[in-house]
């Protein structure tokens, strides 16, 4: 029987199209296209198209076309929306654990109101952005090791459609608050932008999300997916390194969020030039927005750190042990912040006071403590986090006071825990001559005679890595 009515009308549509392109571009892009429904009162086809991506290439390519056509066969002024509905059975990522794409079959449809249909009109469907609420530039505690990419990331969430710092590619060692950072960027945002697709994931998962898509033969509609995305957060993009077709399918993602103007935030434990393993192509556009390094907090970050969680946590703990603790946890907000709970399960389960002892007893049980001896190293980053100075300052030429009394408590204490000779400890703190580190140690034990503030002092230095099998 022949349909009368709105399908016939989609019918006569599809016979039109059909007459001006070739039979393959008609079967693999119209084809697939189905009809929903025609509502009289607002003029407006309703469509069902497979996924995102054949949306995209006929908005590209076949606009004008569909424009006549609609109106041809459904009147002038006929407007055209479209649902995605990747699988009519399943969704994409059926099998992936808390996926984000969840919602991905069964958007809700917008219109384009006032408008002729120069355009197909995407019905972008819920997003879980996957971002942890709790991690805020409110509770984002700002020093020297992360001032930079700190005011570089609030600036992205406040201005997303603007075209700098992008992309952001944040780098630094476990622990120094990374994905606290790239948490806050997504969550200021999406407090700003409440419209925004703003999407943060782990490397792997994407990595997992990938090898799914594969082997289900839905590889076009994962990459659609992540091009939907308006502000793209991967975190520990190293898991990367030596899998080609997981960079070469980021690559395109890559590529076209960039073209767009969308933005992208990655986050890694090394910078770029050391991301062995990963081809040119992606390691120059990783690199072409703005690098922020980020350093594990000094001992004074770290006691502003504790202070907040305990303020936060309704705790008290004396200044002593917050002090203990920041020079214990070896700059790590993670081990800062496992301790502080630690103690409170602590002083709960004994109805105990959080002291020194308590502090000491729970620090051995809940940071991993390094039984290799001490080096030059060890004890330069101790000094440095306790004077607040780097120790490219130490090792330099300057006579600071600041720096030369870093300098001649590093050889100080490098003398009494290592068995180097003095010239080789000159050698390491500086390039100093093995005269100069004798002095030092002499002007070092001359003031630990008669300075108490300063006997404190070292005492404190040396309670950051007394721990150690060599400085029990």
């Amino acid at each position: 029987m022949k349909k009368a009515g709105p399908d016939a009308r989609w019918d006569r549509s599809l016979a039109l199209i059909r007459e001006n392109v070739t039979e393959q571009i008609y079967n693999t892009w119209f084809k697939p296209i189905d009809f929903v429904r025609y509502d009289e009162e607002t003029k407006t086809v309703q469509v069902a198209v497979p996924s995102p991506f054949v949306y995209e290439y006929l908005e590209e390519n076949f606009i004008d076309l569909l424009c006549k056509v609609m109106y041809h066969c459904f009147g002038t002024g006929t407007k055209l929306f479209y649902q995605v509905v990747t699988d009519k059975e399943h969704n994409l990522t059926q099998n992936i654990e808390a996926d984000p794409t969840d919602a991905l079959p069964k958007p809700q449809p917008k219109t384009r109101a006032n408008q002729p249909p120069t355009m197909l009109d995407a019905a972008m469907p819920q997003l879980d952005p996957q971002l942890n609420p709790h991690l805020t530039f409110g509770n984002y505690i700002e020093g020297e090791s992360n001032k930079l990419p700190r005011a570089v990331g609030l600036s992205i969430a406040e201005h997303p459609n603007t075209l700098q710092f992008n992309p952001m590619f944040i780098y630094g060692p476990s622990g120094c608050g990374k994905t606290h950072l790239v948490n806050a960027i997504g969550v200021h945002t999406k407090h700003l932008y409440p419209q925004k697709r703003v999407l943060y994931i782990s490397a792997r998962l994407f990595q997992v999300q990938f090898s799914n898509a594969v082997i289900q033969n839905h590889l076009n509609d994962f990459i659609a997916f992540y091009q939907t995305i308006d502000m793209l957060i991967v975190d520990d993009i190293q898991e990367w390194i030596n899998s080609p077709k997981t960079q070469d399918t980021f690559f395109h993602i890559f590529n076209h969020l960039f073209k767009n103007g969308k933005r992208i935030i990655l986050a890694s434990d090394r910078p770029p030039v050391d991301l062995k393993g990963m081809p040119d192509r992606l390691l120059t556009r990783f690199s072409c927005g703005v690098i922020a390094p980020l350093e594990k907090p000094n001992r004074q970050l770290c006691i502003d750190i504790l202070r907040s969680k305990i303020c936060r946590d309704g705790l008290k703990i004396p200044d002593d042990v917050i002090a203990f603790i920041a020079q214990t946890a070896s700059g790590s907000v993670r081990d800062l912040q496992g301790v502080v709970n630690s103690l409170m399960a602590y002083s709960i389960v004994y109805n105990s006071d959080i002291n020194m002892q308590l502090a000491e007893r729970v620090i051995k049980r809940a940071i991993k403590i390094d039984d290799r001896p001490l080096t030059i190293d060890d004890i330069m980053e101790k000094v440095c986090n306790h004077y607040n100075v780097t120790q490219a300052q130490v090792s330099s030429k300057s006579r600071k006071r600041d720096y030369v009394m870093a300098r001649q408590v590093s050889m100080y204490l490098a003398q009494k825990y290592t068995k180097m000779p003095a010239s080789r400890i000159g050698k390491l703190v500086g390039n100093r001559d093995h005269s100069t580190v004798i002095h030092s140690c002499a002007q070092v034990e001359k003031r630990l005679q008669v300075d108490r503030a300063f006997q404190a002092e070292i005492v404190s230095i040396e309670n950051s890595f007394k721990l150690k099998d060599t400085a029990e």
